[in-house]
């Protein structure tokens, strides 16, 4: 396991961070709760049939020793959720709307994590990302100052990491949404030891080239400088000039940014999901995430080809995020 997690692990072991795995019965998913709890890293909930999930887990030769096993169908506290996801609503669910909608495990799950039953959630395994992140927009929401979520990936590779946003969420972001991505991605480099230097990548590197696009980023950087001024932070930059100090120099000598950008913001979700892959593929970087940022509460989105591994590090990085 890379230091990275190492890390991660030593912050959170201990603390008895509860987290929610609405696929209960999901193969993976019970391998790395198995891990979770017998490593006593965190105490994990799952959601489902109790009796299913206990033979399931006896099927795959896996404990479920400290694991806490909730059942929408049969929840002791169900009435207290229902009436506060109808507030949390505000007119827009009745009481018989939200027991109907209370019974799907993602929104059951992260009602948990809204009202402090649970201090994150991990789903995705068996859901699309519209399935994870909707009840968490509808229910958690975005935190002040923050209109939409993003997702972020940490690129590692041996000692170095980067971090790199929005590849996950959203498709053609504004001047204000990479602004706020941008503070939000700062943020979370700071959880994963990284001292955030931010660079807004475009194709031009201060004014090089004039288009909407350009002007889009540099907009975006004068908004993220109001946004949050101790952020350091700079561009529009072409990613050699975020990157390489000697391409630094030549176009971007007075910048803050000296070729030594950690954080790199990409103008479209297109340009963002390329780079990662790029990175990961081409360059063995290992890619991870994508880590949902911008919540009052950590959400995280697995891909439906995740292994148990993959399972068990979105925890971590869950549980941390808490």
């Amino acid at each position: 396991m890379s230091d990275l997690f190492a890390t991660l692990k030593e912050k959170v072991s201990g603390q008895q961070i509860k987290i929610v795995f609405p696929e209960g019965l999901d193969e993976r998913i019970l391998a790395a709760v198995n891990r979770l709890s017998g490593e006593g890293i965190l105490r994990p909930i799952l959601i489902g049939n109790q009796q299913e999930i206990t033979n399931k887990a006896s099927e795959l030769n896996l404990t479920l020793d400290g694991v806490d096993i909730y059942d929408p169908q049969n929840y002791p506290e169900m009435d207290e959720l229902v009436a506060a996801f109808v507030e949390r609503r505000k007119g827009k669910a009745t009481e018989e709307d939200a027991r109907k909608i209370l019974l799907d495990e993602n929104y059951f799950g992260t009602m948990l994590v809204h009202l402090g039953k649970a201090q994150g959630l991990v789903s995705g395994a068996a859901h699309s990302t519209a399935d994870t992140v909707r009840p968490a927009l509808q229910i958690i929401k975005t935190k002040p100052g923050i209109k939409k979520t993003s997702g972020v990936f940490i690129m590692v590779r041996g000692d170095e990491k980067y971090v790199f946003a929005d590849c996950a969420i959203n498709i053609a972001p504004d001047s204000q949404d990479l602004a706020e991505i941008a503070i939000a991605s700062a943020q979370t480099a700071k959880m994963f030891d990284i001292d955030p230097r931010v660079a807004m990548l475009s194709f031009s590197t201060k004014g090089s080239a004039k288009s909407p696009e350009t002007e889009k980023v540099a907009n975006a950087v004068e908004i993220a400088k109001e946004l949050d001024s101790s952020v350091v932070l700079d561009g529009e930059f072409q990613f050699d000039a975020a990157f390489v100090p000697s391409v630094a120099e030549k176009k971007a000598p007075d910048s803050v940014i000296k070729g030594d950008a950690n954080v790199f913001v990409f103008p479209s979700l297109e340009a963002g999901n390329l780079g990662y892959k790029i990175a990961q593929r081409l360059g063995n970087f290992e890619a991870v995430g994508p880590i949902l940022q911008g919540l009052n509460k950590p959400v995280n989105d697995l891909s439906r080809g995740c292994n148990a591994e993959d399972v068990y590090k979105l925890a971590l990085i869950t549980a941390a995020q808490a």
